[in-house]
């Protein structure tokens, strides 16, 4: 393996925080590439081109993620010095674009949530459960693997924050709402005393399963088609409307844990005439328009 990738996985570990894992994924990626074509680093577009008969019988997603690394890992070579020239253009891409994620209007979001509190105001544990669950899925854009297996420990005691840990072991730091807050501290006030999980059941945490059953249930009784709901549509939520709201990507990478912004960089989907208008009413032309008509008319 030449040089050049152990430089570039030991700058996505310094300045990324890549997890093991990641790195494992990038090194076998760039390896693969390098045992076809030979030295990465001194590569041409020809030779990277012709990876297209090397990488010709695998699944889009998988083509599409090698082509990253690579892309990647050019750009490292590119800033670093090491090369002029980007070859990375020549790169075979996949014949499928990635499908954009479902996610859940505002108007069904908030008829999740109405069915939830309405049940929750019973009191019963199981419903004042599934509100806890749920503001956490909305509101802090948890995994349904991190938010089952959460910790009694990570709860917040003053600062508002939730500790995670996320895929590869790597910890992150989430804010929790008020909202949020309000309805863990009713369920603690309800949940068996069991001093492990937050969300404990039989000796251990509940399941992912039980939770997307939880979810499908909690859709029907709302109104909703029970197939639009899950988990990770609740993230995919959670992340779109905070871009809506305007929220930057890189925050947003660091709310979700990717450790690769093209990862996040899927939510850009959002409405496009909001864009539109937000350039219209936000770029330092727009305003020297309007300042030049205001002029233009006195």
């Amino acid at each position: 393996m030449s040089a050049a990738i152990d430089d570039f996985l030991a700058m996505l570990a310094a300045e990324r925080g890549a997890a093991a894992n990641t790195l494992a994924a990038y090194r076998r990626d760039l390896e693969g590439a390098e045992d076809a074509i030979g030295d990465l680093a001194e590569a041409s577009p020809e030779h990277l081109q012709s990876l297209g008969n090397a990488w010709s019988d695998l699944a889009p997603s998988s083509l599409a993620r090698k082509a990253s690394a690579l892309r990647q890992f050019y750009g490292f070579l590119v800033d670093e010095g090491i090369r002029k020239d980007d070859p990375s253009p020549a790169l075979p891409r996949p014949a499928t674009r990635r499908s954009l994620p479902k996610i859940l209007s505002h108007d069904e979001v908030n008829a999740l949530f109405a069915r939830a509190e309405l049940e929750a105001d019973g009191g019963k544990p199981a419903a004042v459960r599934m509100l806890a669950l749920l503001e956490l899925l909305y509101g802090s854009g948890l995994r349904a693997t991190e938010l089952v297996s959460l910790p009694l420990a990570a709860v917040p005691r003053d600062a508002p924050f939730l500790t995670i840990t996320g895929k590869g072991g790597v910890a992150r730091m989430v804010p929790v709402s008020g909202r949020a807050k309000d309805a863990i501290g009713k369920w603690l006030e309800v949940r068996a005393d069991e001093p492990k999980f937050l969300f404990p059941s039989r000796g251990k945490h509940i399941s992912r399963i039980r939770l997307y059953q939880m979810l499908k249930d909690l859709a029907v009784r709302a109104g909703l088609p029970p197939e639009k709901v899950s988990p990770h549509v609740l993230r995919h939520a959670f992340a779109t409307h905070l871009l809506e709201g305007g929220a930057d990507l890189r925050i947003l990478q660091t709310l979700l844990g990717h450790a690769d912004i093209a990862t996040t960089q899927i939510y850009t989907h959002v409405d496009s005439a909001r864009l539109v208008a937000l350039v219209n009413e936000r770029h330092p032309l727009a305003k020297a328009r309007v300042q030049a008509r205001s002029k233009g008319h006195g």
